[in-house]
């Protein structure tokens, strides 16, 4: 048996409280949930528990602190089958709140909740990141926990080692972990500076030496560019029944195929056959054990 790949996720974990809804209540409106949920989120989180599930080793780099928020969202992850690695275990009440509310007929989500944007949490000592870095196949950074990500995207530069950013909206740190990275998996609302479309942020990232820029959009084709060839790939047609962490998930699955080495038209086409699974079944975890029967990319 291969080993199984080893990926290192650097980034934000949330709880979320998930309520599944047949229409968002309006000012003042009080009303039931037809389901409700309970799990980890965030985008590295997510991406994490993805990766685990396609039977790759998950580490989570983030940043929790101490309360009862932060111990649920760890063992949450663990029982996913991540191993969580906290950078902040001495700050309390640090670890954020999501409330997600899931559309029934649509799947569509809506999301009130914290980043780690107001939260000083300082990297780890170089050589103690390194260590956590260093037997990885393929780094996700979210660009959430600023210093963490610049510490990591830094020392993923220097060993060159395949790796992806999240790039789901623009962030000061944006430059530093672009700069740093393999590949760029950008959702159509991305944009760079002075970029009006997600086509003029893909041309503008290409320009700029990013190797592979990938941009992702719901339910539309999924555009790739590397080394002077682009291409389309489809999305597969689901029934939509839930939508949250869809793009976490792509993000996941891809950086999975990265990391077996796969070539860049099937870790696309892989990623979107794996957030279509997802899509396609209600709440945050009901799919993983789907997913994990999708054939894997191969060589």
């Amino acid at each position: 048996m291969p080993e199984a790949p080893r990926g290192v996720f650097v980034g934000l974990a949330t709880l979320d409280v998930i309520h599944r809804v047949r229409e968002l209540p309006g000012p003042n409106e009080k009303i039931t949930a037809t389901a409700q949920f309970v799990a980890a989120g965030g985008p590295a989180a997510n991406a994490a528990v993805t990766f685990a599930a396609l039977g790759g080793a998950a580490t989570l780099v983030t940043a929790l602190g101490r309360g009862r928020v932060a111990e649920t969202i760890a063992a949450e992850l663990e029982s996913a089958g991540v191993t969580v690695i906290d950078v902040a275990p001495d700050l309390a009440e640090i670890a954020p709140v999501s409330s997600v509310s899931v559309i029934e007929a649509s799947g569509d989500r809506s999301v009130v909740g914290g980043d780690a944007a107001s939260i000083a949490v300082p990297a780890p000592a170089g050589d103690e990141l390194r260590s956590i870095l260093a037997d990885a196949d393929v780094v996700l950074l979210d660009g959430h926990h600023p210093e963490l990500s610049r510490a990591a995207a830094a020392i993923v530069a220097a060993a060159g080692l395949p790796s992806v950013v999240d790039a789901g909206r623009w962030k000061p740190i944006m430059p530093d972990v672009i700069a740093a990275v393999s590949d760029v998996v950008a959702s159509a609302d991305f944009r760079v500076p002075g970029a009006q479309t997600s086509h003029e942020t893909a041309r503008s990232l290409i320009a700029s030496g990013t190797p592979v820029v990938v941009t992702t959009a719901g339910g539309e084709p999924v555009r790739w560019s590397s080394g002077g060839i682009s291409g389309e790939t489809p999305v597969p047609a689901v029934d939509v029944a839930d939508t949250l962490g869809a793009g976490d998930v792509f993000h996941g699955a891809y950086a999975f195929a990265l990391a077996t080495g796969a070539a860049i038209a099937d870790r696309v086409a892989f990623a979107a056959e794996v957030a279509a699974t997802r899509c396609a079944r209600i709440g945050p975890r009901s799919w993983l054990a789907a997913i994990a029967e999708i054939p894997k990319p191969g060589r």
